[in-house]
C-alpha cells in the first residue's frame, strides 16, 4: 500500500504537455532591443580599467587613468569659453597661452590629489594664468577663475 502512494506521487509532479502560453508577438525582439540599448549607453559610460601588467601594478596604472581622466575634464573647463579670445591672439601668444595653462592643469591636478585642497591656489593659478590675456578685466578675471575653481572642485568630487 505505501508502495502504491509512493507511484502516485510522480504522476503529480509530471509536467504538463502544453506549452507555455506565448507572450505577445515581438516581446522577445523588444526585450533584445532594450537590452542592446542599455548596454550601448552602459559601455559609453563606463570606464576602462586597466589590466594588470606583467609586474602587476594595475593600481598604480589605475591611478594614473584616474588622474588623466581628471586632467582632461580640468582641461576642459579651463578652456570653456574662452575659444574667442585665444583666436585673437597672435600665434606666439597662442603658444604661450597654451604652454601656461597646461601647466596650470598639472598643478591644479596635483592639488586635487592632496587629501586637503587648497581651493586659494587653485584660484590663484588660474588667475596667474588668466591674466595672461591682454586687456582682460580685473573683475571679469575674479570673477571667471571663481567660477572655474566651483566647476573644478565639483569635478573631484566626480573623481
Amino acid at each position: 500500500m505505501a508502495v502504491e502512494k509512493i507511484l502516485e506521487k510522480p504522476a503529480i509532479l509530471k509536467k504538463p504537455e502544453t506549452p507555455p502560453p506565448a507572450e505577445k508577438p515581438g516581446h522577445f525582439e523588444n526585450l533584445a532591443e532594450k537590452i542592446r540599448s542599455r548596454t550601448e549607453i552602459v559601455s559609453e559610460k563606463k570606464i576602462a580599467l586597466p589590466q594588470p601588467g606583467e609586474n602587476g601594478q594595475a593600481g598604480a596604472s589605475l591611478a594614473q587613468s584616474f588622474q588623466k581622466q581628471r586632467a582632461a575634464a580640468i582641461d576642459l573647463i579651463l578652456a570653456e569659453g574662452l575659444n574667442e579670445v585665444f583666436l585673437k591672439m597672435n600665434a606666439q601668444e597662442q603658444k604661450e597661452f597654451q604652454r601656461k595653462g597646461e601647466e596650470t592643469v598639472v598643478k591644479i591636478n596635483e592639488l586635487l590629489s592632496q587629501t586637503k585642497v587648497k581651493v586659494n591656489k587653485i584660484i590663484d593659478l588660474i588667475k596667474a594664468w588668466l591674466k595672461m590675456i591682454p586687456g582682460i578685466n580685473r573683475f571679469f578675471l575674479e570673477q571667471e577663475a571663481k567660477i572655474k575653481a566651483d566647476k573644478i572642485l565639483q569635478v573631484k568630487d566626480k573623481f
